[in-house]
């Protein structure tokens, strides 16, 4: 019981983390569609980042300490793209750049997302599978 109750957890933290990514990609596309205004778009995509970055890493944890190591490989890697963000300090979007830096930033948000929905479908997966086994 104890295994499904980790998945559990898993699912929802790996829920909260797309619903962070949706929120950033919304601000994006409302800059660029110009229905705000830098700062503002800044503002709350620096409000939603060490969120983030704190889910995910907690989620990495998670499947670190229940022993799901192929989960945890998984998760590892942007564990670590957000890690290394945060020490080099470029975490962060500069209200001065955010029209040169759109493109970039809304690649790296789908790229995110993109695998956080595959990790989303290997956690239903694995849920399923511990709820079938017992």
């Amino acid at each position: 019981m104890a295994d499904l109750f980790a998945w559990l957890i898993s699912f929802f933290l790996v829920i909260a983390v797309i619903g962070i990514i949706l929120f950033e990609l919304m601000c994006l596309a409302d800059l660029e569609y110009d229905y705000i205004n830098p700062y503002d778009s800044a503002s709350r995509i620096n409000k939603a980042v060490l969120p983030e970055f704190v889910v995910q890493g907690v989620l990495c944890f998670l499947h670190l300490i229940t022993g799901h190591w192929v989960m945890f490989l998984l998760c590892v890697p942007c564990t670590y793209y957000n890690v290394t963000l945060y020490t080099r300090r470029r975490h962060l979007v500069d209200v001065t750049e955010i029209f040169n830096q759109l493109p970039w930033e809304k690649k790296v948000k789908l790229y995110k997302l993109g695998y956080l929905v595959i990790l989303l479908a290997l956690t239903i997966f694995w849920m399923i599978w511990t709820i079938v086994d017992e």
